[in-house]
């Protein structure tokens, strides 16, 4: 056997092994109650509506949040959320997947609040093996606040996809080829949180919270995680190689943009990116980190 197709073949059985500690969920129906655990803000987050909604609220004494009851390894999540509406400045609703830790992986939608009639600016990052720093930002093409949008990371052994309401609004893709590390050996849960951080959320700190506006309020419904592996660190076993969306289509284990979706990117970047760490130049002054050759593709 050549050298070349040795070392696919234990990249291959790696990628197995690793995705063999998964199992697929398929649920009819999710359930705040029964999907995730506050663990945060002392009765100031609540899920009502016997488990169809949650919220998230931040006052003078503090913020709250939750996370996932179980842990995931690649996977296409859903949430929809209603941001804080009105003035909004200074709070941070932070919605992602993290390993934790000081090795850690993590996707990460934040959502920084501002004043009254200005745009949101959505926050993007991705972290592999402790190193972040690869954000981009970007305004949306309406309201937040005023109605519930869905929020997706579609995140498999190929590329991370972050989608608003079904469009693509960023593509991150495996680096490895250029010795760049990819999320996809440690379990990740989902994390919620809304909080203060007015010393940088708002035009860089310059706009303050403001807290005769107390309490802020963010909402939750349609938690869905159908589509995804479920890590179980007692078994350590199954598979998820086999899976195909309900249509018999592409398993999203091997999805990719197409052509439409290749315009919707395009599209959102030309007209709503606010910041791409790969085009920061002033930060950069040696020379863009290696993945920006994929992120720009």
């Amino acid at each position: 056997m050549a050298a070349s197709s040795h070392s696919n073949l234990v990249r291959v059985l790696i990628l197995i092994s690793t995705i063999a500690s998964c199992t697929f969920l398929v649920s009819s129906s999710n359930n705040f109650n029964r999907d995730v655990d506050i663990t945060w803000g002392d009765g100031r987050a609540k899920i009502l509506n016997n488990g169809e909604l949650l919220s998230l609220t931040l006052d003078t004494t503090s913020g709250s949040g939750f996370q996932s009851k179980k842990e995931y390894l690649f996977g296409k999540i859903d949430m929809q959320l209603k941001l804080v509406p009105g003035n909004s400045a200074g709070t941070v609703t932070a919605y992602y997947l993290s390993s934790l830790g000081a090795t850690h992986d993590e996707i990460d939608f934040e959502f920084l609040g501002n004043l009254s009639g200005d745009p949101y600016t959505l926050h993007t990052n991705v972290f592999s093996q402790g190193k972040g720093g690869r954000e981009q930002q970007f305004h949306l093409w309406f309201d937040p606040t005023a109605d519930f949008h869905t929020y997706s990371i579609l995140w498999n052994p190929q590329r991370i996809v972050f989608s608003v309401d079904g469009t693509p609004i960023r593509e991150f893709k495996n680096p490895e080829t250029v010795g760049v590390a990819y999320p996809k050996n440690q379990a990740m849960r989902i994390y919620s949180s809304l909080w203060d951080a007015d010393e940088w959320a708002t035009r860089g700190g310059l706009v303050k919270t403001d807290w005769s506006k107390a309490p802020f309020t963010a909402s939750y419904r349609n938690f869905n995680d159908d589509k995804a592996c479920v890590w179980s660190s007692a078994s350590s076993s199954s598979s998820c190689s086999s899976i195909t969306n309900s249509d018999g289509g592409q398993s999203w284990l091997n999805e990719e943009l197409d052509n439409t979706s290749q315009e919707k990117l395009k599209w959102v970047k030309q007209k709503y990116m606010v910041y791409d760490y790969c085009s920061d130049s002033k930060r950069f002054p040696q020379g863009f980190p290696p993945e920006c050759a994929f992120e720009s593709a």
